[in-house]
């Protein structure tokens, strides 16, 4: 099996908790260089993956990219764009965390080189793999619940005060703000269930003293199958909404609980460990259901979560030449609709997918 070297650009949260340890999961691939030019974190680095160059600055990789076969970029979101078009030109393929960039330019331009020098982009959008989600999706391609009315989705967190990091710096450039971190989410997932959405609707708003960005909101959107999809998220969250809500002509179900992959990657544990993306049975989601004129009432089983699957399936794309994990045209589509829901925001009022701004 071809080994790949990966060089891993930002070892904050996304790269420390997620891309690094998964990256270090997946059989053929391997971390072997991490970018970052923080001392503890530099550290940490090297005690975790001893075997991986500690690298100052992006630069010496676009220097030398015949020592790296992978780029994730995984950076503040201000970065996402330019690195993921400097990987490219040192002709290497690039992971690049949500959002891939924060205008639909820069994902278009992304696209561009991506063809011109025929190196894949791969978003990163590992909840498409939630335990959760995954079971949403099986129920509605099992007919589950009927045609499908509406979805509720909520990401919520208590986190009353700012905390000081570049998520919530007030500089649009730098690209903070919820719309952008949980919002990428969200619809991420609510197109993978029903394609492109008709209309988008939106409020974000600014709600705990001192914060300069978005920190409380939703998104309301439209498709043409008739589904109304309502994705809300929110850092004032004391007490929190249920995760999902799936309604259909037939049943419903609602989950309460986030999926425990990042709290047991936080923890150490890792993809292959012992019950690796199980979720307690008190976390199971409520089932309520009629079919065939029998009614079922009560909890179904959350099927893994499987965040592993992601780079599993980078690594097939980069040596099989098989189709990517998350397409870049479904990222453009996430950057249309967040286009056209920071319009909405300002301008108070429902937008059309044909209005959505493409700046």
């Amino acid at each position: 099996m071809r080994t790949l070297r990966v060089v891993i650009i930002g070892y904050g949260l996304g790269g420390a908790v997620f891309h690094a340890p998964l990256v270090a999961a997946t059989a053929g691939m391997t971390v072997a260089g991490i970018v970052t030019t923080d001392p503890v974190r530099q550290q940490q680095a090297h005690e975790r993956y001893p075997q991986a160059a500690l690298l100052m600055s992006a630069d010496e990789v676009w220097s030398q990219p015949g020592r790296f076969d992978v780029v994730v970029v995984t950076t503040p979101n201000r970065w996402h764009a330019p690195f993921g078009m400097a990987a490219l030109r040192a002709g290497l393929p690039v992971v690049i965390d949500k959002p891939v960039a924060l205008t639909v330019t820069e994902v278009q331009a992304l696209i561009d080189l991506s063809q011109e020098t025929a190196q894949p982009v791969i978003p990163f959008q590992n909840r498409r793999w939630d335990g959760d989600f995954l079971t949403i999706r099986q129920l509605i391609q099992n007919d589950r619940l009927g045609p499908i009315t509406s979805f509720t989705s909520h990401f919520d967190r208590y986190r009353p005060a700012p905390q000081g990091k570049w998520r919530d710096d007030g500089d649009p450039a730098t690209g903070g703000g919820l719309l952008y971190d949980l919002g990428s989410h969200l619809i991420d997932q609510a197109t993978q269930l029903f394609g492109p959405p008709q209309t988008v609707y939106a409020e974000v708003r600014q709600v705990r003293p001192g914060t300069q960005v978005d920190d409380d909101g939703f998104v309301a959107l439209t498709f043409a199958s008739g589904v109304t999809a309502h994705l809300a998220f929110s850092q004032v969250a004391r007490i929190v909404d249920p995760r999902f809500t799936v309604r259909g002509l037939r049943g419903a179900y609602v989950k309460h609980g986030l999926d425990p992959q990042e709290a047991a990657l936080q923890q150490g544990m890792r993809p292959g460990m012992p019950h690796w993306g199980a979720e307690s049975p008190e976390q199971w989601g409520r089932l309520l259901a009629e079919h065939d004129g029998l009614v079922y009432d009560g909890r179904i089983e959350t099927l893994p979560g499987a965040y592993e699957a992601f780079y599993q399936q980078v690594y097939a794309t980069l040596t099989d030449d098989t189709p990517p994990p998350v397409a870049l045209a479904e990222a453009l589509l996430t950057q249309r609709i967040i286009a056209a829901a920071q319009r909405s925001a300002r301008e108070q009022q429902v937008m059309t997918m044909a209005e959505a701004s493409l700046r």
